[in-house]
């Protein structure tokens, strides 16, 4: 969110996303307080705005945070309606131009359903990135740091300095890694790809 807060009253107010790190245009978002309103906060798309619909009472804080709450958990239904096979060999075709010049070109990206113990996986001497089903319906930022961090490995294999250098360039990585732990936290499941394996 950008630093203007979101206003009050009892009409419609309006506020802007930073533009997203892959450079697309940022989206409008529109908080609608209701009085009638006591716990619940839903959003919707309506064209090319997003809609926060929160309580009244909620404090600057809360809506703030519940806004970035809803702006994850709409990326994560629309990913998961939309990411196909042939769309994330697309992405990591995109997140290679745009993040490594280009040099990172893998000869297959696919969804798998046997990693239980990893997010993702990447064989150099193939060229193959396989990402667990279980990032589908996670949002678009944590599904791109993932799929940079086996991108990455295309260029250094192992988890040195110069691996970890190359994902300095994505702004999302503390944000991405700080979400995957707490998944893992929460279900007990793998770690994100560079605390422990990956």
């Amino acid at each position: 969110m950008s630093a203007d807060p979101l206003h009050r009253a009892g009409t419609p107010q309006h506020g802007k996303t930073s533009p997203p790190p892959d450079g697309a245009e940022a989206s409008e978002i529109e908080v609608r307080r209701s009085t009638r309103r006591r716990r619940t906060v839903s959003a919707y798309r309506e064209g090319g705005r997003t809609v926060v619909l929160i309580p009244a009472r909620m404090s600057e804080a809360e809506e703030r945070r519940w806004v970035t709450v809803m702006l994850d958990k709409l990326a994560a239904q629309e990913s998961r309606r939309t990411l196909g096979d042939t769309e994330l060999a697309e992405r990591a075709e995109r997140l290679s131009a745009q993040f490594f010049d280009g040099r990172a070109r893998p000869a297959s990206v696919r969804w798998v359903t046997n990693q239980n113990t990893r997010w993702g996986s990447c064989t150099p001497a193939e060229g193959s990135i396989r990402l667990s089903h279980r990032l589908q319906g996670m949002p678009e930022y944590v599904v791109d740091y993932v799929l940079l961090h086996e991108l990455a490995h295309l260029l250094v294999p192992g988890h040195g300095p110069d691996f970890w250098r190359l994902l300095e360039a994505y702004p999302r990585t503390e944000r991405a890694r700080g979400y995957l732990e707490g998944v893992a936290a929460a279900a007990r499941l793998p770690h994100p790809p560079g605390s422990q394996g990956g």
